[in-house]
């Protein structure tokens, strides 16, 4: 049994290392072929751009020539009626037909030299051919070779692979949970527990105060009790919609929103201006949960920072997309030098990019800021 394990383990090994030898060969032979197509697409636009420097020589030249026959006949004339010219004029004609004659000369053997230039280059380029159609025809059979030698062990690698990938998804599951218990237990232990451990305290005080120094004082102490009740409950609500707002599978997207920034506008004392029509058009679960989160976070962001009076949240429907404006009236701040730092401007634009979507964002110092967002709708939609 050992010896039979040995014998699969060398054979493993052969098989591997003739794998690598060829994997490598194949890897060297598609180098040679890229750098040839590099070369030959060069090449290429080289040869396009001396036909273009060609063609413009042929057009100057006939230009030249023409100009060089006029030339002629002028330095004809002048020389057959010589004594009706001045000495300065048979010397301008003369020279003028010089020039035209030398500049002509040269720039035709300019034009051989890019003629013969483009022919080097085109029968180049014809050998780059040859040799791409080669390397293809060998990785061609290469391939055939790699597909037959690691044909018997796919089945086994892709189970292998498959396991390891399951085993790493499932760790990073355990470790998201265990991140979101560990934030929801800070959330509840910093803002719920606290306030009602609070409010317990205050309770007995309120208590003690009737005792001592009346109702009057007492209803005071009710009032900031009531306060502390009041604070907790919206902290509760805060991390039931920060786990998932549950009015979203039952009344859908845009009722949701508009009850969320309804509280958000009662308990900042803000006035938030939601502008949508009334629809009760569903969309895929993960797409409305997305959408929510984003309106969330650009609200709660103007709520922090924007120090507004008031926030306009504009929800538009089409066919295919929907658009989305957050919009205050505050202090405003520096897109460039702050968007890319913002912790929070950074988990919403990975979020749209999820989503396919386009975020843009515009601000600026004392007049505010406009979140603009353009989710597709993909059409998995839910009754």
């Amino acid at each position: 049994m050992a010896n039979t394990q040995d014998q699969d383990q060398a054979l493993n090994k052969i098989i591997d290392e003739m794998v690598n030898v060829v994997s490598n060969s194949k890897q060297e032979i598609f180098n040679l072929s890229e750098n040839a197509r590099k070369e030959q697409e060069a090449l290429t636009e080289e040869v396009k751009d001396i036909k273009q420097q060609v063609d413009e020589m042929i057009t100057d030249n006939d230009r030249l020539e023409h100009k060089l026959k006029l030339a002629r006949q002028r330095l004809s004339d002048v020389s057959k009626n010589f004594s009706q010219y001045s000495e300065k004029q048979v010397q301008e004609a003369y020279n003028n037909t010089y020039e035209l004659h030398t500049k002509l000369t040269v720039q035709r053997q300019q034009e051989e030299g890019l003629i013969k230039r483009r022919d080097e280059l085109e029968q180049r380029i014809r050998g780059l051919e040859e040799s791409i159609q080669r390397t293809e025809n060998l990785m061609s059979k290469i391939n055939v070779m790699l597909n037959y030698l690691t044909e018997d062990f796919q089945e086994v690698n892709e189970a292998v692979t498959q396991a390891n990938a399951k085993y790493n998804f499932g760790l990073k599951i355990i470790d998201a949970q265990e991140e979101e218990r560990r934030k929801l237990s800070r959330e509840i232990h910093d803002g719920p527990a606290q306030m009602l451990a609070n409010v317990m305290i205050r309770s007995d005080i309120v208590t003690k105060t009737i005792r001592e120094r009346g109702i009057n004082e007492a209803t005071k102490e009710i009032k900031d009790v009531k306060e502390l009740v009041r604070n907790a409950l919206y902290e509760v609500r805060k991390i039931i919609y920060d786990l998932r707002p549950m009015a979203l599978d039952d009344l859908g997207l845009v009722p949701t929103l508009r009850k969320y920034l309804v509280t958000v506008e009662d308990y900042h004392e803000i006035k938030v201006d939601f502008k949508a029509k009334e629809s009760d058009k569903r969309y895929n679960s993960k797409f409305e949960a997305a959408v929510f989160r984003l309106v969330q976070e650009s609200v709660q962001n103007a709520i922090k920072h924007a120090e507004t009076s008031l926030i306009e949240v504009k929800f538009e429907e089409t066919r295919n997309q929907v658009n989305i404006q957050v919009i205050d009236h505050g202090k405003g701040f520096d897109v460039e030098t702050e968007q890319d730092s913002s912790f929070g401007l950074t988990g919403m634009r990975e979020r749209v990019e999820m989503l396919d979507g386009e975020i843009e964002l515009k601000s600026k110092k004392g007049e505010g800021t406009k979140v603009m967002m353009k989710l597709p709708d993909k059409g998995e939609n839910q009754g």
